[in-house]
């Protein structure tokens, strides 16, 4: 067994238990703190190759495979009796969260772009984000007041609600052509995909998978055209199958994060060259920014061609508009 990698998977789940996991799942806060002080656990996941060995991931892969829902020595058992199967569908498997909340935190940004729209996601997974026009918003201001967006045939069975600091434009955008790349897309129609999405969804997060599944039921009605590739390299053939007469919009919501960095400018060039850019990054992501960001803590940068609008909550629970934004971005 290589130590080196046990060592490596020891540190990253006691992080992961203490920096990303509490507060939001027991459940998977607890099956981490076992990794990192269980040697035959965490040698089972040290043989799992370290791009496919997330926590998230191993996890929910643990869960799709019949994983007792507790955090003691029946859970460890399980661990090490299961190892080859967990190892196999791992290293086949990639993270694919695909919230349809992030709609939230892209709708500022879409809102200040004249449609209609063609829309693509890079980084689509099943397209969950490519419908932002078919979803319900409840925009809830600091002082109580909320901002209620329907589409026009009246409230989906998706209701996206979001904290709202500031007073940004909001409208749902006219999205007349929607398409995705990635480079394992998930077809919302596929029970086994489906079964995917739902279960990378972390145990005690109320609501979200009853999101994903509704929107699913949304994606699998009309689905959108997804393609398999690197985004920088199918962005210009896919690119070129949009209407004319529409402005094409290419989103990166948080997808840039799992691109090696010397590659990110390739995408961010691609998309830029195609049509208007907007994402949902990290400041320190890249250095497309037309100003270094200045975020609120936690928060991602929402930018429309580089200029920053809002710091958002990575998911869409929150946005924080930057006073003047609207104006810069015209």
């Amino acid at each position: 067994m290589d130590q080196d990698a046990v060592t490596a998977v020891v540190d990253r789940y006691g992080r992961f238990a203490r920096d990303e996991a509490r507060g939001r799942s027991r459940v998977y806060q607890d099956w981490a703190r076992r990794v990192e002080i269980d040697p035959d656990v965490a040698e089972v996941l040290a043989r799992i190759p370290d791009t496919h060995r997330q926590p998230p991931l191993v996890f929910a892969v643990m869960r799709l495979l019949g994983a007792p829902m507790e955090t003691g020595d029946r859970w460890a058992a399980w661990v090490v009796a299961h190892a080859d199967a967990i190892v196999d569908e791992c290293t086949g498997r990639t993270l694919q969260t695909n919230e349809p909340l992030r709609c939230a935190a892209l709708l500022p940004a879409l809102s200040l772009i004249e449609g209609p729209i063609a829309l693509i996601e890079i980084g689509a997974s099943a397209g969950l984000c490519l419908y932002p026009d078919r979803y319900s918003y409840r925009f809830r201001a600091s002082d109580g007041a909320v901002q209620i967006l329907d589409p026009s045939d009246g409230p989906s069975p998706v209701v996206l609600e979001s904290e709202i600091e500031g007073d940004p434009p909001l409208r749902l955008p006219e999205v007349v052509w929607r398409a995705g790349i990635d480079l394992e897309p998930l077809d919302a129609r596929d029970a086994r995909d489906r079964a995917w999405l739902t279960g990378l969804v972390w145990p005690g997060e109320e609501g979200r998978r009853e999101r994903i599944t509704a929107a699913l039921d949304i994606a699998a009605g009309d689905p959108p055209l997804l393609v398999e590739g690197d985004g920088a390299a199918a962005l210009p053939a896919l690119a070129a199958l949009a209407p004319r007469d529409a402005t094409l919009v290419v989103t990166t919501p948080g997808v840039l994060a799992h691109v090696p960095r010397r590659h990110r400018g390739d995408v961010i060039a691609a998309a830029r060259a195609a049509g208007r850019w907007v994402t949902l990054d990290a400041a320190g992501l890249h250095d497309a920014w037309n100003e270094t960001p200045d975020l609120r803590p936690g928060g991602f940068a929402l930018a429309l061609d580089g200029e920053v609008l809002a710091s958002v909550d990575p998911l869409g629970a929150w946005v924080a508009w930057h006073p003047g934004s609207a104006f810069r971005a015209q």
